[in-house]
């Protein structure tokens, strides 16, 4: 027997505006107004190169002369683009976050499609009730697809991930278009169909990599195993969907190949790159997956977890097949990856929040109620603090609540942001009003949980992107060291060598103009050198990166750091 029982009261649909309204708030603070930070000034630098460069800069991708072709140039070309066309009138750094915008829109619409077309076949609807009023295929997909969406908007590893320009951040929400080319693909076992399942792995590999595209390969093959579909069709519309990826893959690695930018060729870095994704699991890998993956899927994975047990009973059934085949294909590449960073887990995050879509409808009515309840009060709450805290580091007042805002940010000077303080105050009145449409109305629709669950990260978010975006800002940019670096360097240097990382190339090349030197090398009479701060671990390395630039005992222009960070110094010379 189906685990769903509905009335079609259950099922009406979220308005198209509120669905909207709640992306766009989710998605537009934190890129409007924040600094290129430390996660994702490197990505940036790479667009800002290509932006500012000839054609050599998109075929081996760089950092204003730091090759940087391990991962693939998609993602920095779909942000370049965007600082060529809008970079006029939004500036290079916003400018660069419209493709981060298509980026989140394209990864939340494929989620919706997916389950919609999911939701709307037979063996997901929910049981014919004696005497009618169950709800009908299309509202009940439409449902689901917002359900979806919403559980994808409330998972905290999405939160951060989604707002920085990176290369994982774009594989993300091709899994998401993935995964809704393969449930097409499984409904319509076509030649066009696997010409965009193609199309979609040629994407995964020119943003990440061969190695995620050829795992989802036989993920999807072992599903239309498990479905019982023809063998020998399936096998060759997978070739055809190979082929058309690994053309697609062509359209890069022939021409950087062939035209060899800067002399060099950025395809055995990217080859190179490939071939160390895989490696054997450890406890260690293991032990991380648990660790990040915890927090990383909250609260998607209960759910998940729950769909999995309420449908245990019935079989071949799609919406639950294929995101669970998917999401063990690639939780078993994450434990195989030696290096695990917090994005690669946005990889199953769709097929996640789609399992946990058809998780909920199989719940008690109480459970629901429940995390309504904790929703309101936890979350609610946070939100009070967050505002206390502004207004402690503002007044002073609650004294220990000011000393611990101001701590991480030693020499920041706050100030009232008119605009900041409307958006904030704005966002929290929609939260009250929200939660008091929840309260009198005691709506029975489905999503109602997740809505306020997401609605209520949305605002924590919104207040800590513009209350505390300065204090952040501070911390995490390196504009002010750029800019005092720039100051001190004389006007006809033309060259500087340097030891610095990703990060602090891009922003030191983008807030200071620094002129580094490029891919090719060259003569630099000017240095610049990143080590340990005296007194600090590492900081025996100095002479030896001295003698190694050939600036041992040579004149220092300039020594400094930033402000809230104890650990690292700066400093730029001038050799003989």
């Amino acid at each position: 027997m189906k685990p769903v029982r509905l009335p079609a009261a259950a099922t009406l649909a979220l308005p198209r505006w509120a669905l909207l309204a709640l992306g766009m708030l989710y998605i537009l603070p934190g890129l409007i107004g924040r600094h290129p930070w430390k996660e994702d000034a490197g990505s940036f630098g790479i667009m800002w190169t290509m932006a500012h460069g000839g054609l050599d800069d998109w075929l081996y991708p760089n950092i204003a002369g730091l090759a940087s072709a391990a991962e693939g140039p998609l993602a920095f070309w779909l942000g370049a683009i965007c600082i060529k066309l809008f970079g006029w009138i939004l500036g290079d750094v916003l400018a660069s976050r419209v493709s981060t915008i298509g980026i989140f829109v394209m990864g939340a619409m494929s989620l919706w499609y997916t389950a919609f077309h999911l939701g709307r076949r037979a063996e997901a609807q929910p049981l014919r009730l004696a005497f009618g009023g169950q709800p009908e295929p299309d509202d009940y997909g439409r449902t689901l697809g917002d359900t979806a969406v919403l559980i994808y908007l409330g998972c905290l590893g999405l939160l951060v991930q989604s707002h920085l320009t990176l290369a994982a951040t774009l594989q993300g929400a091709l899994l998401s278009f993935f995964l809704y080319r393969a449930v097409r693909y499984v409904e319509s076992a076509s030649t066009r169909n696997a010409v965009l399942v193609g199309l979609s792995l040629g994407l995964l590999a020119l943003t990440r990599g061969m190695v995620a595209p050829a795992v989802l390969v036989v993920a999807l093959y072992a599903c239309t195993r498990y479905l019982k579909l023809a063998t020998t069709e399936t096998l060759r519309h997978l070739a055809i969907a190979a082929g058309v990826g690994f053309l697609i893959t062509l359209a890069w690695l022939l021409p950087a190949a062939l035209l060899q930018p800067y002399g060099l060729s950025p395809v055995g870095e990217w080859l190179d790159w490939n071939a160390h994704q895989i490696g054997l699991p450890t406890l260690s890998s293991l032990g991380a997956f648990f660790r990040i993956g915890v927090w990383f899927f909250w609260p998607a994975w209960p759910f998940a977890v729950w769909a999995i047990w309420a449908w245990r009973r019935q079989q071949h059934l799609l919406h639950i097949v294929m995101p669970v085949m998917f999401f063990v294909a690639l939780a078993a590449l994450l434990l195989c990856d030696p290096a695990l960073e917090d994005g690669d887990f946005l990889k199953m995050l769709a097929p996640l929040a789609l399992m946990a879509a058809f998780g909920l409808p199989t719940m008690k009515r109480g459970a629901i109620n429940a995390i309504d309840w904790f929703s309101v009060m936890v979350l609610t709450i946070l939100g009070a603090l967050v505002w206390l805290f502004w207004i402690a580091k503002l007044t002073g007042w609650p004294a220990q609540l000011a000393k611990n805002a101001l701590k991480l940010v030693p020499g920041f000077r706050p100030e009232v942001g008119i605009i900041a303080f409307l958006v904030a105050a704005a966002t929290s009145v929609g939260w009250i009003m929200l939660v008091h449409w929840r309260l009198s109305r005691q709506p029975s629709v489905l999503w109602r949980a997740v809505v306020l669950s997401s609605s209520g990260l949305i605002l924590l978010w919104v207040l800590l992107m513009t209350l505390f975006l300065p204090d952040l800002n501070y911390r995490k940019s390196y504009a002010g060291v750029a800019q005092q670096i720039a100051a001190s360097l004389p006007a006809d240097a033309d060259c500087i060598e340097t030891n610095v990382g990703p990060t602090q190339r891009a922003s030191f090349a983008f807030f200071g103009r620094l002129p580094f030197a490029g891919l090719a090398g060259g003569d630099c009479r000017y240095v610049l050198l990143q080590d340990s701060a005296p007194g600090r671990a590492g900081n025996q390395d100095s002479t030896r990166l001295e003698r190694r630039y050939g600036v041992r005992g040579a004149a220092v222009l300039w020594e400094g750091k930033r402000v809230s960070d104890r650990e690292e110094r700066f400093r730029l010379f001038r050799k003989p």
